[in-house]
């Protein structure tokens, strides 16, 4: 009799635990606001005069030779359609990469307005919630299709301009702005 009560418990348990799996909605799955826009990105970093022109030098500035770096971006917690996060998750800061504490933390995560329909971003003097310096960031775009994996394959660009506030190494390095280039990440 213990026998049969333990496997009438086992399946009751499960029936309930099965149920309680079962959640029933009318919304449809589906992405966020800024789908289109969000991502994660593997870019370079040049150093460029007003015109975008990499400056002597300036190719690869922080150093990261021909390594393209992390960078993201993805909606915010209200799944604006006017607003997304950008995010470098740590990876421009050029003190910690070369264990510097002389070298700055460029390191940025900002809140950039958007443009849906033209798929352009920017900033102006924004709050910089990484990093040492306040960010604007100019001239963003998403460009569908124009990119290039390593292996020739099609894929979605991305190209924006950044400026930091009281940036130490500006005007002496004779740059202007940093150019921050390059493709979806797409796991090949």
């Amino acid at each position: 009799m213990k026998k049969y009560f333990s496997i009438f418990t086992m399946a009751l348990v499960m029936g309930l635990g099965f149920a309680s799996c079962s959640v029933e909605t009318d919304e449809p799955a589906g992405g966020t606001a800024v789908e289109k826009m969000a991502g994660h990105w593997m870019v370079d970093i040049d150093a460029v005069d007003d015109n975008g022109k990499p400056i002597e030098g300036g190719v690869h500035y922080f150093g990261y030779d021909e390594e393209r770096i992390p960078l993201f971006t993805y909606n915010t917690a209200d799944n604006s359609d006017t607003k997304m996060w950008i995010d470098d998750n740590g990876w421009f800061d050029v003190g910690g990469y070369y264990g510097n504490p002389n070298y700055p933390d460029y390191s940025f995560k900002n809140l950039v307005s958007i443009d849906l329909n033209n798929l352009t971003f920017h900033s102006d003097n924004a709050e910089n919630l990484s990093g040492d310096f306040g960010i604007t960031i100019e001239d963003g775009k998403i460009l569908k299709g124009a990119g290039k994996q390593k292996n020739g394959s099609p894929v979605d660009s991305i190209v924006f301009y950044v400026k930091y506030t009281d940036d130490p190494w500006y005007p002496d390095d004779g740059y202007a702005k940093y150019k921050v280039s390059g493709v979806r990440y797409v796991g090949f």
